[in-house]
């Protein structure tokens, strides 16, 4: 059993990380954040300690490791802007460190952690879940298999609806986030270069606060791309359902479904990662320099 501590665990993503800590069968002795709406620990780890400072939170994981207990892993689900520092905590008091998407918003932020994990005992991993999905797996596979040098074209949209609170959160400033492309699209991109080879160029042809488009040009596949947090593009029978979330992905006019099975891909990545097989720090350069060069423009 490996010993885990959350930052961040008011934020939405941080119950998929306690769920995956549980259901690989390890245990979460603290977590820390300054909200304290996370009655969610109740359902996973009851028996956590719990703080709303990070002082506090620092002194409570060194008292631990002063009484020995090792502290293996520290999980990082703050606001995309603060990953890099807290994944340097995570470094400094000797623990491995996961970190949701984006790792980091900057190509340099993350060649300076790569020297920092470099001369460390630890490891950094990356949670960029849609390369554990079934879908996306056979996917891999089917293009592993074409004929070699062949060209996809590739159709993608997602549309994840937000209200006007979005914009009002650190999720709407974009030097926090990184603005839609990062912040929303970030796990799409690295999918598609992890398949479809290096990226090869990249035009943006519509970027604001809600949403971004552009064409992406791999080794082996051309994509159309559309990211968007409002519901008007949401096309008409699905806003009608009621639905707020849609996802397209065509690749050369066959439609890929990876709509379901996304229930348990952070428990997936955290079974590769215990395993030694989780996405490392390195791997997810590739995908962060796609998204700072569409932020740019």
């Amino acid at each position: 059993m490996k010993n885990f501590v959350i930052i961040g665990a008011g934020g939405y993503i941080a119950p998929k990380h306690m769920k995956a800590i549980h259901d690989t069968g390890n245990n979460l002795l603290a977590a820390v954040d300054k909200h304290d709406s996370v009655g969610v620990l109740d359902n996973y780890f009851p028996h956590a300690e719990f703080f709303t400072e990070f002082e506090r939170f620092d002194r409570h994981l060194e008292k631990l490791k002063r009484t020995g207990t090792v502290i293996d892993y520290v999980v990082v689900c703050t606001p995309n802007y603060l990953h890099d520092a807290h994944i340097r905590f995570g470094l400094r008091i000797g623990a491995n460190v996961i970190c949701e998407k984006p790792v980091v918003l900057n190509p340099w932020n993350l060649e300076a952690l790569l020297q920092m994990e470099a001369g460390s005992a630890n490891k950094v991993y990356g949670i960029l879940q849609l390369r554990h999905h079934p879908a996306i797996l056979q996917l891999k596979q089917q293009v592993a298999v074409s004929a070699p040098g062949a060209t996809h074209n590739i159709e993608l949209q997602y549309i994840s609806s937000r209200g006007n609170w979005y914009n009002h959160s650190w999720k709407g400033d974009v030097e926090k986030s990184g603005g839609i492309a990062t912040n929303i699209g970030i796990h799409f991109f690295d999918m598609l270069q992890w398949i479809f080879g290096p990226l090869q160029r990249s035009t943006v042809k519509e970027q604001n606060d809600r949403t971004a488009s552009g064409h992406l040009s791999f080794t082996n596949a051309n994509v159309n791309w559309l990211l968007s947090i409002d519901e008007e593009y949401l096309p008409a029978a699905v806003r009608e359902s009621g639905q707020r979330t849609w996802r397209n992905l065509q690749i050369n006019g066959t439609a890929i479904d990876f709509s379901n099975g996304t229930d348990d891909l952070h428990s997936k990545a955290y079974e590769a990662i215990l395993e030694g097989e989780g996405i490392s720090l390195a791997a997810c350069l590739p995908a962060i320099e796609i998204v700072y060069g569409i932020r740019k423009g």
